[in-house]
């Protein structure tokens, strides 16, 4: 027989914070609101979840059907439940957040959202709800996991060059390196793989390419590597 709790239950929803990098800057993907609360505000992609729905399982049918991403690792960040953050009713959310490379997922709006795009996180709109906490704490979880597993690999196409790397670390921890200093401590690691080619169509002095080593980082893991920047 049906069973009645005798308190009431909070809504749930899921929100995915999804980093990209494109030219030196850090991106978040962003929807625009189609409808209230907050119509025509930009917003994370998230949604509630259904009665039947496993949280992971919301959070990538959201980012689908709002952003037309798929196929991307979600990890679980963090859980919001302060009791005004929506102003329909109670609501709990499940942030997910995600790191893809731009050149791999080709976006566009859909659902209820009127618009989707990329922001520089340096340069983002006033965002929905509690959203730009959200997006903190998930800037803070990536600034901290990047010096300890080699997650930025994540951000950047399959063959790249040093100097892009660099940057790439750079624009996260916000905070420069020295040249030298991180080329030796990177090839060092032995977790990249030189392709033997070099940078086409550029202005300056082309550079040799790598390739993040995923099978080389694995071994090494498993041997007790700790990876650290």
């Amino acid at each position: 027989m049906p069973y009645t709790y005798q308190y009431p239950h909070p809504a749930v929803t899921v929100d995915g914070v999804v980093f990209g990098y494109d030219e030196a800057d850090l991106k978040v993907l962003l929807i625009q609101r189609e409808q209230a609360p907050y119509k025509s505000r930009w917003a994370l992609p998230g949604g509630f979840v259904e009665i039947d729905e496993g949280l992971e399982d919301a959070a990538r049918r959201e980012l689908e059907e709002e952003t037309g991403i798929t196929r991307l690792y979600l990890e679980q960040l963090y859980t919001f439940g302060a009791p005004r953050r929506d102003p329909r009713e109670r609501v709990i959310s499940v942030a997910y957040y995600a790191l893809v490379k731009l050149t791999d997922h080709a976006v566009h709006a859909a659902s209820d959202a009127r618009n989707v795009a990329w922001f520089p996180v340096a340069d983002l709109p006033s965002l929905a709800f509690d959203h730009e906490e959200i997006l903190d704490v998930a800037l803070r979880r990536l600034k901290a996991k990047i010096r300890y597993e080699p997650v930025g690999f994540e951000l950047l196409p399959e063959k790249f060059p040093l100097s892009e790397l660099q940057r790439l670390y750079e624009t996260i921890i916000e905070q420069p390196l020295d040249k030298r200093n991180f080329r030796k401590k990177i090839l060092s690691m032995g977790l990249l793989a030189d392709t033997d080619e070099i940078q086409q169509d550029v202005a300056h002095r082309a550079a040799r390419l790598y390739r993040f080593d995923q099978a080389a980082y694995q071994r090494l893991k498993k041997a007790g590597f700790n990876f650290e920047l």
